[in-house]
């Protein structure tokens, strides 16, 4: 129950946060839904017309039964669906089971307790005319044929474009029920400026104070220790209004989930109704605010104190991006150079690991010593159940260095884009730049599996990274080696997909950086630098800058030609990562003519590239270089770091392509 009172006092703190209007936390005794229809009434009751909503989301009273129906009668107390809001909907051929009578008892029963509200009174007395659905049809919001029953599909040889409400209700095999549509109600009064009840404050509060009336029996809160209404029903739609997952739930007395064990739910948990609703309303919150969805999983990190923090998760260059109002709460220095104007033939990460420093030391400016920081991941395992799948807590410093550990030791030149708009017009050009940065793990997942993989692999990705993120602990090595074989065959990539490969690349030398960062074995572990290390001779990191020589003097050579087509050093990476000794011999006669059309133009450049191929091989060791054994992935760091020095240290006139941009 740890989560369920950070939770709680997340919402504590979150109440009092001053945020917009639309920002706010969920009150308690309320459900998140999707409206359909508007149906505005005067103050006595009486209709005045009705429009359809299109995607609009609003905050509705609800009992503790009717948040968590999914079947059965459990009406809303104010805003909810033809079927329940209509006493005439069985007059129009209503497919479903018709609620009006269960909905108009329990709007009376408020009306007439201490708590009601005047608009409410308004709503009980329309609805208690039963011409809703009557009404609805005469102002064209609700359609019926010419016997009066409610379409439920639009005719095909109708004249007309099928209505808003037929394109705002879920199908089901091409048919819809508009007895599915929910109701919210406006209530004009003369000099009251806020006449939807889904925004009226006074109207929450008297439903808050009427429902707390109508309370189960007490007993003790697992979560606070003190003796109160417990809640038998948990709030659903933690990730979504259609969410139906529930973290607690107790089934029913026919089920024999808690029976045997105890008499009944009670004893296994008990947990206040307005303890799990204030909650679950936090969770609710902080997914939509700062969590990060995966299809049905989703992960949120928070600080109970409600102040922001960074997210596990996130991208570490878009993070500081986005947060570049943090860096100025500390009063260092900031560097003058941006990481899209780093020269990363010479910056090896010295820029990059000061400017996340400063990031994180503004963080760690605005959160307490003991800030408690909490990390929780929830998953569905059926559609009705929903688990907690990774679970941390931490004190704010231990966050932030945990975080930083991870940005600074998995930090790579990865290729990013972003659209530039133009004034004038024209259709938005494509940039593409290579901030150091760190990858994120659903990028991790696709390098590792190829774009198509599945949700469910993707999530197994994201639930092994977490560990190494939040905790420190080393990088799956078969994650690593997928992501290593996928970057060497080049091939598998088409011609439109080579910026993933190139993307892939970055990703792959991240995380082999970062593996050896954090190597099981101490003795093995080195930190890699950045840029290229020209005097560095291990075997695999000369042969990777052979590669990357060859292919630019392929590229070049293609470029003067006219010709646009994978290089050879390309074509045969995959081979020349299993075998590279026969295959540099192969890819250097392939280079011959090239090499010919270089020395009638370009003799300079030639010359430069065939000193470098001389100056790596004099490093080899003769039986290293002649060696069967394959590359490991020291071999990509070798070879981008070369193409990364060609593209910022050109020797070529203004206006030659750079390295890998013609491939």
């Amino acid at each position: 129950m740890s989560w369920m009172e950070k939770l709680y006092r997340t919402y504590e703190a979150g109440i009092r946060l001053d945020l917009k209007p639309e920002d706010r936390l969920m009150p308690i005794s309320h459900t998140l839904q999707n409206a359909h229809i508007n149906i505005v009434i005067d103050g006595e009751g009486n209709f005045k017309r009705a429009f359809v909503l299109e995607k609009t989301q609003i905050v509705l009273p609800a009992t503790e039964k009717s948040a968590g129906r999914s079947s059965g009668e459990a009406p809303h107390p104010l805003a909810d669906k033809i079927q329940y809001v209509a006493k005439d909907y069985p007059d129009f051929g209503g497919k479903k089971k018709a609620y009006f009578e269960g909905y108009r008892k329990q709007l009376l029963d408020w009306c007439e307790s201490g708590q009601s509200h005047a608009k409410v009174e308004a709503v009980y007395r329309y609805i208690a005319k039963g011409t809703v659905v009557a009404d609805l049809i005469a102002k064209r919001v609700l359609h019926a044929d010419a016997h009066n029953v409610l379409l439920t599909r639009w005719p095909e040889d109708a004249d007309s474009e099928p209505p808003a409400l037929f394109k705002v209700l879920p199908k089901e095999k091409g048919a819809l029920d508009q007895g599915n549509a929910l109701v919210c109600w406006s209530v004009e009064n003369a000099g009251d400026p806020q006449a939807d009840t889904w925004k009226d404050q006074s109207i929450q509060t008297a439903w808050i104070a009427y429902d707390n009336q109508q309370a189960n029996d007490s007993g003790l809160c697992f979560v606070s220790g003190d003796e109160k209404a417990l809640s038998v029903n948990h709030p659903a739609k933690i990730r979504h209004t259609g969410d139906k997952a529930k973290l607690i739930s107790s089934n029913d007395s026919s089920g024999y989930t808690f029976r045997g064990r105890f008499l009944d739910e009670t004893q296994a948990c008990g947990i206040g109704y307005e303890t799990s609703q204030k909650a679950h309303n936090a969770l609710r919150w902080l997914v939509a605010r700062q969590g990060f969805r995966n299809g049905d999983q989703a992960y949120v990190a928070w600080a109970v104190s409600g102040k922001k923090i960074p997210q596990p998760l996130a991208d570490s260059f878009w993070l500081m991006t986005a947060d570049e109002e943090d860096l100025d709460e500390v009063e260092e220095t900031e560097p003058e150079k941006t990481q899209t104007t780093i020269d990363h033939s010479l910056d090896t990460g010295q820029s990059y690991a000061e400017q996340l420093r400063h990031y994180m030391a503004g963080y760690a400016a605005k959160l307490d010593h003991h800030e408690q920081i909490t990390i929780m991941g929830i998953d569905s395992a059926t559609p009705g159940r929903m688990g907690i799948v990774y679970y941390r807590e931490m004190v704010g410093p231990e966050f932030l260095d945990r975080l930083e550990n991870w940005h600074r030791q998995f930090a790579w030149p990865q290729r990013h884009s972003r659209k530039l708009t133009d004034a004038t017009g024209k259709k938005p050009k494509t940039q593409v730049f290579w901030p150091i940065s760190s990858p994120v793990p659903k990028d991790i997942a696709v390098a590792a599996y190829g774009e198509n993989v599945d949700d469910t692999l993707k999530k197994k990705v994201i639930e092994r990274l977490l560990p190494c993120i939040i905790d420190g602990q080393p990088f799956p090595r078969d994650l690593l080696e997928n992501c290593i074989r996928k970057a060497c065959n080049r091939t598998a990539y088409s011609s439109d997909k080579h910026w993933l490969w190139e993307k892939n690349l970055g990703i792959t030398c991240a995380l082999f950086r970062g593996f050896y960062v954090r190597h099981p074995h101490r003795n093995l572990r080195r930190d890699y630098s950045m840029a290229l290390e020209e005097d560095y001779a291990a075997r695999d990191y000369l042969y990777g800058r052979l590669l990357a020589i060859a292919e630019y003097i392929e590229e070049i050579a293609l470029n003067i030609g006219g010709e646009k087509r994978p290089t050879t050093a390309a074509r045969l990476m995959q081979r020349f990562a299993d075998r590279p000794f026969e295959t540099w011999r192969t890819i250097e006669l392939a280079l011959q003519p090239y090499m010919q059309r270089l020395r009638v133009s370009r003799g300079g450049f030639l010359t430069n590239r065939l000193k470098e191929i001389d100056a790596i091989k004099a490093m080899f060791d003769r039986q290293e270089f002649t060696s069967r054994q394959r590359l490991s992935g020291e071999f990509l760091l070798g070879y981008h770091c070369q193409r990364h020095h060609f593209r910022h240290k050109s020797d070529l006139p203004e206006g030659t392509p750079e390295s890998g941009e013609s491939a």
